[in-house]
């Protein structure tokens, strides 16, 4: 078994000797649904001309067909409650072409953001081209100015969610484009970066409140024993005994037990996806593990907002062969903000394009298993797949011969919900992604129907449940010990 406490070497160029890591944990949060232009854009004319973000005078027309057409300029007013934008695959098309399918433009246009927000509803496209700012967002711009921002790092596939999940946690979506119910309940069948570490001997947890989206990957449902409700993640900073991988879910349901959902999903409220940050960061940087750890900070795809960067589309490739007839995967989604945190970083660096490892690598969700492997040294399975192999790493963003003791302790505090809970958060409709996991659970614990209509009713459900279910596994674990059985994928954390 590899412990944590080993140094961990890589090579700081093609020629060089191995040189001494000192990562130790990798804590990895993915939030939902926003561009990187519509978080954090406006560091760019506010704080730090280097980052490729937004000047205020960018637009996106009502009509990208249109020359004459109207036009919406950017703005930095977004609401902490957001419309949710189109982020399918035909949404993101015409957001990032100008049209709904048909041929593709090199480099893409960028232009059909307003179009698509109009078509879902009339007076959206403004909203979707609105932008937060440094005030209205001070804990990711603090992060972003802190530390270190990627404002290269794009979404592994133009479309949704769960597939976008699916490449964090696999280098691939096994074909899949969009959030297929059945193929979640079932759970994405190939191999995950967290399996192959653990085979490896590194460790992993998964911490999570009320449901992991680890569960789309059926893998690693059968890993119980790695499953963590969030408070464990707090004690675990405050011991020390971090894991070498650790993946931290924000909480997707708005339940009153756990309180509203703090994921950032619209139309959840943007602050308390702050608040979410906000702890995460100040339990790590008190944890005596801090000065052996990173903390990277990103979202799953751009939700429908609106960002300037041409999505990359050429020399991507397809991680396993498998296709959808709409996609071949041989192009990325919209960028995302991506932020890495160690005392390690230089005070506001900037990562904007990989070194390679070829000439048309970039920085995508597959990058974390690209980095990973390549500072973790020779690891059996990986890369796992040809996207891994591509996927641009960036473990030379940590370039300090030491670790930096002017980093905050403390952050700012987001501003209160301006549109709290005077509306209801608890009786809401379900988003799709919520609809997934309900789905999933379902199918995990044999039932057919279920008579749920809020969030909170969801949410309640499927807490339940996702309990019962690893309570099971746990159960069926010590019967086959009992049996003079050990599963290979029975591996206690």
């Amino acid at each position: 078994m590899k412990h944590s406490a080993l140094l961990f070497v890589f090579l700081i160029c093609s020629h060089s000797v191995l040189s001494a890591f000192p990562i130790e944990h990798w804590i990895v949060v993915m939030m939902e649904n926003r561009s990187f232009d519509h978080m954090l854009g406006f560091l760019k004319r506010d704080k730090n001309n280097d980052i490729n973000g937004v000047t205020g005078k960018e637009t996106n027309p009502y009509n990208p067909a249109d020359p004459n057409s109207p036009v919406v300029r950017i703005s930095s007013t977004a609401s902490p409650v957001d419309p949710d934008g189109g982020h399918d695959y035909d949404s993101t098309f015409l957001e990032v072409f100008g049209k709904y399918n048909g041929s593709i433009t090199n480099p893409a246009p960028m232009n059909g953001f307003v179009r698509a927000g109009e078509d879902i509803q009339q007076g959206w496209g403004p909203e979707i081209m609105s932008c937060f700012n440094y005030s209205s967002l001070p804990v990711l711009s603090t992060l972003a100015l802190e530390f270190g921002l990627i404002d290269g790092w794009h979404a592994s596939v133009p479309s949704s969610t769960e597939t976008n999940r699916a490449f964090l946690q696999s280098c691939s979506s096994n074909g899949y484009i969009s959030n297929d119910e059945y193929e979640l309940g079932i759970g994405y069948p190939q191999q995950t970066l967290l399996a192959t570490l653990s085979d490896a001997g590194y460790s992993f947890k998964v911490y999570f409140e009320v449901f992991p989206t680890a569960f789309f990957m059926r893998q690693l449902r059968e890993y119980p024993f790695h499953f963590h409700g969030l408070s464990q993640f707090i004690e675990d900073c405050k011991t020390g005994n971090l894991p070498t991988y650790s993946f931290v879910e924000p909480l997707y349901f708005s339940v009153p037990t756990s309180g509203p959902a703090n994921d950032q999903h619209p139309d959840h409220n943007i602050e308390d996806g702050e608040k979410f940050l906000k702890l995460v960061y100040e339990s790590l940087r008190s944890s005596p593990a801090w000065e052996k750890s990173a903390l990277l900070i990103t979202y799953d795809e751009h939700g429908g907002f609106y960002d300037h960067v041409p999505t990359p589309i050429t020399g991507v490739p397809n991680p396993d062969g498998k296709t959808n007839p709409s996609f071949d995967f041989d192009r990325l989604g919209v960028r995302v903000p991506t932020v890495v945190i160690s005392p390690w970083i230089s005070k506001g660096a900037v990562l904007h394009t990989p070194s390679g490892p070829t000439p048309t690598s970039q920085f995508e969700h597959c990058s974390v298993a690209a980095t990973l492997r390549k500072v973790l040294g020779n690891v059996t399975g990986l890369p796992l797949n040809k996207r891994d192999a591509w996927a641009g790493t960036f473990e030379s963003i940590f370039s300090l011969s030491s670790p930096r003791q002017d980093c905050p302790t403390v952050l700012p505090n987001p501003p209160e919900p301006s549109i709290p809970h005077k509306r209801n958060v608890y009786n809401k409709p379900l988003n799709d992604l919520q609809k997934g996991m309900l789905e999933t659970v379902m199918y995990l614990v044999g039932h057919k129907n279920v008579s749920v209509h809020t969030e909170q009713q969801a949410g309640e459900y499927v807490e339940k449940y996702v309990r019962h279910f690893l309570e099971q596994k746990k159960k069926d674990y010590h019967r086959e010990e009992e049996l003079g059985k050990h599963p290979r994928y029975f591996v206690r954390s």
